[in-house]
């Protein structure tokens, strides 16, 4: 890989940690489709191991605020939709399987702006699991569900809830990728280059997340959800 490719890539980590450390979600939305254009195997690794110390870090700087019943049903569905994921990954055709998670988010965000406020109970927690579970392991991309669960929660729960929910989805995730031999050193390595700029995004989140609550903040998750499936379609 070019130092060109490197640092355009290096630049998008930066601004994506920064934009997910602020909101709670954006950063696979973002550099997915950038290293995917630039080199496709590092999808899904990458994303997966950087997104690990990000949420790590946003779950414990609101950790008062995280939803631990959300986190477990939602934990139990994306158990289950990381085999799925997995088995979309090796034999189903990537570009249909795209154009449903575009066409679906799309979909959803819609049907969730015009929504009236609602409080997610455990079935529709655990659907999210199970359809994140899915679009994460084999796409990389795994954010829109949460969002749409959480749009109407606040600014602390949301981050710190779906950070968490990120973090248990990721670590299964990388574990059934690695048994399957989908992880490799190169991707490691390349990797490994990226996290100083993930680091810097995340620390210059800190000075802004607390001003981002209410309205402003559920506007900007559908709005990721939505620019999110409409890139996942133009990639497709």
């Amino acid at each position: 890989m070019t130092l060109l490719a490197l640092g355009i890539i290096a630049g998008t980590v930066l601004v994506s940690a920064f934009v997910q450390g602020s909101t709670g979600m954006g950063f696979a939305m973002i550099v997915a489709p950038v290293v995917s254009f630039i080199d496709p195997s590092l999808i899904p690794v990458m994303l997966l191991v950087l997104m690990i110390p990000l949420n790590l870090y946003v779950a414990a700087r609101e950790r008062s605020a995280i939803d631990w019943h959300g986190v477990k049903w939602i934990s139990v569905g994306r158990f289950a939709g990381t085999f799925a994921g997995l088995w979309i990954l090796l034999i189903v055709n990537l570009q249909q399987l795209s154009l449903l998670i575009g066409w679906s988010t799309l979909v959803a965000a819609v049907i969730a702006l015009l929504a009236p406020k609602f409080t997610p109970n455990r079935t529709v927690l655990a659907s999210v699991g199970l359809v994140t579970g899915v679009t994460e392991t084999s796409t990389g991309v795994g954010g829109p569900p949460y969002a749409l669960a959480y749009q109407h929660s606040p600014g602390p729960e949301l981050r710190s809830t779906v950070a968490v929910c990120f973090l248990v989805g990721e670590v299964i995730s990388l574990v059934v990728l690695a048994i399957s031999g989908q992880v490799t050193g190169a991707t490691l390595q390349t990797t490994l280059i990226m996290l100083p700029f993930l680091a810097i995004g995340s620390f210059i989140s800190r000075y802004v997340h607390h001003r981002l609550d209410g309205p402003v903040l559920r506007y900007m998750v559908l709005g990721f959800a939505i620019i999110s499936g409409a890139i996942v379609i133009i990639q497709a």
